[in-house]
């Protein structure tokens, strides 16, 4: 059974949680995290959103 969408308000701050498939590893090494910031940054400027914290982990990622 699906999860039920969750509700987002604007100028809320929200904690986000991206891991792996089956929490497997996501970053092999540390081009591809920067790859990964390179991007977040890239797409955060495009869409507006103020990234105010990270964390980067071989399985999983928390903004």
């Amino acid at each position: 059974m699906p999860r039920k969408p969750r509700a987002s308000a604007a100028g809320v701050p929200e904690h986000v949680i991206q891991r792996g498939n089956n929490r497997q590893v996501i970053f092999a090494n540390e081009e591809e995290q920067k790859a990964y910031m390179t991007w977040l940054n890239q797409y955060a400027e495009k869409y507006q959103v103020a990234v105010h914290a990270w964390v980067l982990m071989t399985n999983h990622v928390h903004l």
